[in-house]
Formats: structure tokens, C-alpha cells, sequence
């Protein structure tokens, strides 16, 4: 029997996984509730090395923080990354996510994103508030709401907050800026419960096509996206205590690594773990 340990932070609710349940549920119950290991995605683990050299990067002082600078930190960061994961030596296996791209090429690619964010801000005018910072906000007969944001911005005139969320892909179609913006005011909405204060700019840093998305959220589409995270969390205890969580193929199935247990794809998805529900969901 699998023994379920107990979580080292109460369960909470992030955007990622408010997202894996909009795409599908069963997706949300493999990742959140079973935790079934996922390979090292190419993608993923890029976005992860690119951020920690724009995190490291904030710590040289004004006027040093320079494209050569950026660069020197990759290789420091990509050995981090390694030892801390050790899945992202199967990325280059065969098999691997990474086989055919190569270290070289991959680490290249990784490289040009870094030097894309210097097209888009000048890091030496700015000085952020916080970085990589943990976000939790209880909410009233809801869930714990908790999230972490790449970097946070306070105006020293004015005290107004800017957050700003770094994406190594491409930015969305217009049609499918919804569910960004879902992220952004997710997070918006946290500050303002945490702090009293609606952030004045929401933005996402798009790298790998040089864009920049803004948002000036209000208190009503914060109260909006309030709304919507109540009705997701109100569907995850629904099919938490019936047992249903349901498929719902799309496009994305393509990308998806547990197909082989997607009952769309003729698959079966394994027992949940005894206690696994209360542990990670916090739902009895």
C-alpha cells in the first residue's frame, strides 16, 4: 500500500492547477491528487533555466546587469539545475524530450531567449520589490489560494505594485488571451487580499517572440476571476468526493504524457492512494 506523507504546507490552489482542471480534470487528479511522474519536458525545464538567470541576475547592483552578465550565469545556473534535478539528464537519452535538438543547440536556444529580454526591459532602471515571491491568501469558505510570482515592482513615489511574469514560448493568439489573463488576475487577486491594494499593472514577458502583455486589472474582474476560482474549486470537490474526474480531450492531448492512462485513449487510470485526497486536496 502506498503511504501518503503528509504535505510540509497546507494544500492550496495555484493557477497551474486551476488550469490542468479547465483543460481536464483527470489531468489535475494525475498531477495533483496521484502525483504520477511526468519526464522532464524540454520546454519546461528551458523556462526553469532561463528564470533562474533573470532571477540571479537582479542580484548585481544598477548599471552592471548586462546582456554578458546574463550570459556568464547560464552556465552556473544549468549546472544547478542539473544536480537539483536529476530527470534533466534524460531530456538529451534516448527517448528523451531533448534527443534530437542536443545540449548544445538546446542550451543555445536558451541563450537567445535570455538576450531577447534585453530587447524588452533594461534591468538597470529597475530595482523589484521582490522576486520569486510566495503568495497566499486564505479565502472566506474557499480554498488556500497560493501562487509564486517571478517578480514583483513598488513604485517608490506612489507605492503602486507591478507584477510581472516572465514566459520563455510564444505569446497567445488573442483568442486564447483568456486564459493568461485567469493567471494574472489570479495573482492580482491575491495582492489585493494580502494587501489590501489592487496591483496597478499585470505583465507578462513573452521571450520567445519578444511581447509584452499588460493588463490594468479592476476590482470587478478581480471579483471576476474571484468567481471563476470558486466554481473551479466547487467542480474539483465535486469530482473529488464522487470519484469522477473526467477526460476531456482536445489538441493538448498530443502534448500530454499520461495518455497511457487516459481512458480517450483506451487507458486506465490507477487506484488513487488511500488519504491521497484529504493530503494533497485537503477534502474529506
Amino acid at each position: 500500500m502506498t503511504v501518503i506523507a503528509p504535505p510540509s504546507r497546507p494544500p492550496a490552489l495555484s493557477p497551474s492547477r486551476a488550469s490542468d482542471f479547465l483543460q481536464c480534470p483527470l489531468l489535475f487528479r494525475l498531477r495533483t491528487v496521484d502525483r504520477v511522474p511526468e519526464p522532464a519536458s524540454s520546454a519546461a525545464t528551458r523556462g526553469t533555466l532561463v528564470h533562474s538567470v533573470l532571477e540571479r541576475l537582479f542580484d548585481a547592483p544598477a548599471g552592471e546587469r548586462t546582456p554578458a552578465l546574463a550570459q556568464e550565469l547560464l552556465p552556473a545556473e544549468w549546472a544547478k539545475l542539473q544536480e537539483a534535478d536529476p530527470r534533466v539528464k534524460e531530456l538529451f537519452a534516448p527517448g528523451g524530450d531533448a534527443e534530437s535538438e542536443g545540449v548544445d543547440n538546446w542550451l543555445d536556444a536558451a541563450s537567445r531567449l535570455v538576450s531577447t529580454y534585453f530587447t524588452l526591459e533594461d534591468p538597470n532602471r529597475l530595482q523589484p520589490a521582490e522576486r520569486e515571491l510566495l503568495l497566499e491568501t486564505q479565502l472566506p469558505d474557499g480554498p488556500l489560494l497560493r501562487g509564486i510570482v517571478d517578480r514583483l515592482d513598488v513604485k517608490p513615489d506612489d507605492g503602486a505594485i507591478r507584477v510581472v511574469d516572465y514566459k520563455t514560448g510564444r505569446s497567445p493568439n488573442p483568442r486564447y488571451e483568456g486564459k493568461v489573463l485567469f493567471q494574472l488576475r489570479f495573482y492580482g487577486l491575491v495582492l489585493w487580499r494580502e494587501r489590501g491594494t489592487i496591483p496597478k499593472m499585470l505583465q507578462l514577458v513573452y521571450l520567445g517572440d519578444g511581447q509584452i502583455l499588460r493588463a490594468e486589472p479592476t476590482a470587478e474582474q478581480l471579483e471576476g476571476a474571484e468567481r471563476k476560482i470558486r466554481w473551479v474549486w466547487s467542480e474539483i470537490e465535486k469530482a473529488a468526493r464522487t470519484e469522477t474526474w473526467e477526460p476531456r480531450p482536445s489538441k493538448l492531448c498530443d502534448w500530454c504524457s499520461h495518455r497511457a492512462l487516459c481512458p480517450a485513449f483506451d487507458g486506465t487510470p490507477p487506484p488513487i492512494p488511500e488519504g491521497a485526497v484529504e493530503i494533497r486536496l485537503g477534502i474529506s
